[in-house]
């Protein structure tokens, strides 16, 4: 249960107890087991609470309906109350965490400190601090260290140890079978979704789908399109229906098998979208090894120049377009030129170069014109 449906429920509960202010009463004790301020509850309804918070609530509760005293009368005879507060144990032991993979040259050790102790813990990362008051079990130390030493000594990306990761604000699982979703294709996706918003029954191509952070988001995004996720890996395609199912885009995405274009038979797509592998070979050898050691190597270089993809795609994409239809790619950081001269030499109209949130040409997009391309 949510904040929100607590506060309703302990509201109810108090009002058949005949309590005279069963709302603030309420308020009182939730701000109470949560540490925050009452003036400020409501700004996290929507904080999913653990199952000892809902339990401290439930105690208050029926404490205040045997004894009918007020919460201000009977907080101090509560058993919660008197337990020892371990918050100091608790930093501590983040800290030293924190400290500890930034001696194994973890770039973001503190945000991924904080994640690791969020999800043993069961709480979300931005009220991770709330939630360290109470004894972390011997268990849960032992699932942080072996997460740490994951992170740390084996250089394992925290999302994969986390199994899911948000993008566009939606869930994600994600594994070693597909790449991670990026804040940068985030771009790509609202690019995309307002070149599509006004279409009518729009039919989208994905190509390359991987986890389908790109066909699931613009499925949720826009209900009424038809989303096809190609892809030539059958790990790929798994991990995309997973997140299909968690994402509740059933019945808008279909998920195929394909190399490009190669088993695609719908000729009549308003957009084709693609965040291909563009990571040239060479620069392929110098990534860190987060990356390099444990995403799909498939999934990141073209083991060439990095324009393999955009030069077959941009080729083909004309035969799979409505007239007007528009062809959108993410691309590396200094390839942004070389695509678009490869979409105007297809004669596609260019359309836009967007900038990702360092000032890096990161999304290009193209017009079907209806000329024949330059030889």
């Amino acid at each position: 249960m949510r904040l929100l449906e607590i506060l309703k429920f302990s509201e109810e509960y108090l009002k058949k107890y005949s309590f005279s202010k069963p709302r603030l009463e309420s308020e009182k004790i939730i701000s109470s087991v949560l540490q925050l301020d009452r003036i400020t509850l409501y700004a996290y309804f929507d904080m999913e609470l653990t199952q000892e918070q809902k339990e401290q609530i439930k105690e208050y509760l029926k404490a205040m309906a045997r004894a009918r005293k007020s919460f201000d009368e009977i907080k101090d005879d509560i058993i919660d109350n008197k337990q020892v507060d371990f918050s100091a144990e608790n930093r501590d032991l983040l800290l030293k965490s924190i400290e500890y993979l930034k001696k194994n040259e973890v770039a973001d050790a503190k945000l991924d400190a904080e994640y690791i102790f969020s999800h043993i813990l069961n709480v979300k990362r931005n009220i991770l601090t709330m939630n360290l008051k109470r004894e972390i079990t011997d268990k849960e130390r032992d699932s942080i260290k072996q997460l740490l030493y994951k992170r740390a000594k084996e250089k394992i990306p925290l999302q994969y140890l986390l199994g899911e990761w948000e993008f566009y604000g939606l869930p994600f699982k994600v594994d070693s079978r597909v790449l991670i979703p990026r804040a940068d294709t985030e771009i790509l996706v609202e690019q995309c979704k307002h070149l599509i918003l006004d279409i009518e029954k729009s039919k989208i191509l994905d190509i390359g789908t991987g986890s389908g952070a790109i066909s699931v988001t613009l499925a949720k995004e826009l209900p009424d399109a038809m989303v096809i996720g190609a892809d030539i890996s059958d790990d790929a395609l798994e991990v995309a229906n997973e997140n299909r199912k968690l994402n509740g885009v059933e019945s808008n995405l279909t998920l195929i098998k394909s190399d490009i274009f190669s088993n695609i038979k719908d000729n009549d797509f308003n957009l084709i979208v693609s965040n291909p592998p563009y990571i040239p070979k060479e620069e392929y050898e110098t990534l860190m090894p987060e990356v390099k050691n444990h995403e799909p190597r498939n999934a990141l270089t073209d083991n060439g120049d990095g324009l393999y993809f955009y030069e077959q795609i941009t080729k083909e994409a004309k035969n799979y377009l409505v007239e007007n239809g528009y062809l959108a790619f993410e691309v590396g950081y200094n390839q942004a030129e070389e695509v678009a001269n490869l979409m105007i030499k297809e004669r596609f109209e260019l359309i836009g170069v967007i900038k990702d949130y360092s000032g890096i040409e990161r999304v290009v997009i193209g017009r079907k014109s209806g000329e024949e391309s330059v030889n």
